[in-house]
């Protein structure tokens, strides 16, 4: 797996990363030996990119659980900053900040996680800088290597002009293009950030319509890239497309220049396994299919932006 260097941080990050949410809303603590797998096949494979959230249900324990005895084998990066797993008290607090992280160092058996980012809070909060204040006081322990913010539109652009954060975690995909219209890749790459794209394959969204799915077969939070990508295959065939649209997917995200990593989430090694295999030896995709993706989203773009 290629490497490639993440922001000015200093480390080296795998160009495909493992998004752990779906392993802590659809699994149970007994179902380890999944998440043993599934990681293990990912460090097994060179993916060095770990990235859970301490609101992903029980996806902290069970990385915990899963694989204590690889932790210098990769970045591990979490968020915090929301009231979850019955802790009380009012989210984007100093305070909540703080135990969030403590929380998730318990729940992983690590003393020091590698990246901590704020998880989608907004321009308002980030402003207040209490939450911020308390990814500082992580840092300044030793709890974490670095701070970041996770997130898109204007709480994004915000984050990255703050200068404060070492990372940025957005969405980018072929139906979601904003960061790049809007410069904000541009803007991160500009001021040293690690760049994480989630939703790099717009949640499966031009694979269901490219396939004849009906957008009823994905999750509801992905019926807008749905909506989106049918309005752009519409358009008619693009010459050069792969034959898999999981390909065109990750291959136009990936062709984007600023980004360092991205992270597709999945509970099943096989499609890990088929996620690696497209990332080490199908890429690039042709550049002109990308420019046509480009021109696309261009053309039927009335305000499209990313979904929070």
């Amino acid at each position: 797996m290629e490497k490639v260097p993440f922001g000015n941080t200093g480390l080296q990050v795998s160009r495909l990363g493992v998004g752990l949410a779906e392993i802590g809303s659809e699994l149970q603590l007994h179902d380890v030996h999944v998440v043993e797998s599934l990681l293990g096949r990912a460090l097994d494979n060179g993916i060095n990119f770990l990235d859970t959230s301490a609101c992903y249900g029980i996806s902290e324990e069970l990385i915990g659980k899963a694989i204590p005895g690889r932790r210098a084998e990769y970045i591990l990066a979490t968020k915090a900053g929301h009231v979850t797993g019955g802790y009380e008290g009012e989210p984007w607090t100093r305070s909540t900040v703080s135990d969030s992280i403590d929380r998730s160092l318990r729940r992983m058996r690590t003393d020091r996680v590698d990246l901590v980012q704020l998880h989608s809070c907004d321009k308002a909060l980030l402003e207040r800088g209490d939450a911020i204040r308390g990814l500082q006081d992580a840092r300044d322990a030793g709890k974490t290597r670095f701070i970041g913010y996770s997130g898109d539109n204007e709480n994004a652009h915000w984050a990255v002009d703050s200068g404060l954060f070492d990372t940025l975690q957005t969405s980018f995909n072929l139906v979601e293009q904003s960061p790049r219209a809007s410069g904000l890749l541009e803007k991160a790459d500009g001021a040293g950030m690690g760049i994480i794209i989630k939703r790099p394959i717009a949640n499966g969204s031009w694979n269901a319509v490219k396939s004849g799915r009906p957008k009823e077969q994905l999750r509801p939070y992905a019926h807008t890239y749905y909506e989106r990508a049918r309005q752009m295959a519409a358009l008619g065939d693009i010459p050069g497309e792969p034959a898999d649209p999981i390909l065109t997917s990750f291959g136009f995200t990936l062709a984007q220049p600023q980004v360092d990593v991205v992270i597709a989430g999945t509970k099943n090694p096989d499609h890990l396994t088929s996620n690696v295999r497209m990332v080490n030896e199908s890429l690039p995709i042709d550049a002109g299919v990308v420019e046509e993706l480009h021109r696309r989203f261009e053309q039927l773009d009335d305000g499209w932006h990313g979904l929070t």
